[in-house]
């Protein structure tokens, strides 16, 4: 197998939806992400939104196992392999690598603290020789505010001259822009494909010669994070990103993030199953729901297209 071209513009960290017994649910993941396609968005699954560290090893590869059984297009995934465990970030990479999805995104070992670059440095060198495979395109994912363990760009500079081709880019969530601007003026010209950790900075993002962004919003609001994405250039563009301002705000502003996004698929989608999260999360009280919900619809949101695919894929 070739590897295909770069992947570029929106992605979602897909949410995972699971069973009344907490155990992942394919049909559904399968559904969400066939409708996120539909909205001309690509496929991040296993990120933090995805609840990606709740899930065992077996359970991500199973679910990706159940999206490429579904015919959907793998050149449009970058499925999160990054683990604690060497041993099982080059096993996830290994089966996306083999499946053809696009990349990998790939957190750092993040439960020791105060490690250094060097031994960053030997994680990620490491993954790449076990790998082995001329096809793997690592997106070193950037999270300071979760991980603690961050990205320098003295390590992205010492990864990119010793795997020029395997390194392709970076999902920078540390949500300080400063540091988003750092990695583009740094590295974006010579190849280096700097996505947002937020469409909050999509504009500003492409405006300095970004790659788009991976959002969790984009789980809910993908089509108008794409019409940015593809539109930046136009007159109307700061409009644009103000409108997506506002519904992330929605979002994220007095809920947790996972819970109400889940909440959202949930509603529009007309299926409550979607709520559900997994331990250690909690999904929203009856009170925050509606609160949410009331509040989504002031602002004229909805998920276009969501309920119709569902219901139509189980008539058929």
């Amino acid at each position: 197998m070739k590897q295909g071209k770069r992947i570029k513009g929106v992605l979602a960290p897909v949410v995972t939806p699971f069973n009344t017994d907490l155990s992942p649910d394919p049909e559904r993941f399968i559904a969400h992400c066939r409708w996120l396609l539909s909205q001309h968005c690509g496929l991040a699954a296993f990120g933090t939104n995805s609840e990606a560290n709740s899930l065992s090893i077996n359970e991500r590869m199973a679910l990706l196992d159940a999206l490429a059984a579904a015919d959907l297009d793998t050149s449009r995934m970058m499925p999160g392999t990054g683990c604690c465990a060497l041993t099982d970030s080059v096993r996830l990479t290994e089966h996306a690598v083999k499946l053809g999805c696009a990349g990998v995104l790939m957190l750092p070992p993040f439960y020791y603290k105060g490690v250094s670059d060097d031994g960053l440095y030997r994680n990620f060198a490491e993954i790449i020789e076990r790998v082995g495979d001329a096809r793997l395109r690592i997106y070193l994912y950037h999270i300071p505010p979760v991980a603690v363990i961050g990205i320098s760009p003295s390590l992205v500079e010492r990864l990119l001259k010793a795997y020029p081709t395997a390194i392709a880019g970076m999902k920078d969530s540390s949500g300080n822009w400063n540091n988003t601007k750092t990695m583009l003026d740094a590295f974006a010209k010579s190849g280096f494909d700097v996505f947002a950790g937020s469409e909050s900075f999509l504009l500003a993002n492409m405006r300095n010669g970004g790659a788009g962004c991976i959002s969790a919003t984009a789980n809910v609001n993908p089509a108008a994070i794409d019409k940015l994405y593809r539109e930046w250039r136009d007159g109307n563009a700061d409009e644009q990103q103000a409108a997506l301002n506002v519904v992330r705000d929605a979002f994220g502003k007095k809920y947790t993030m996972i819970p109400a996004l889940k909440q959202a698929v949930a509603h529009f989608g007309g299926d409550p199953q979607w709520a559900t999260v997994r331990p250690p999360l909690d999904s929203l009280t009856k009170a925050q729901a509606a609160s949410l919900i009331a509040e989504l619809k002031q602002i004229g949101f909805t998920m276009p297209g969501l309920k119709e695919m569902r219901a139509h894929k189980a008539a058929a």
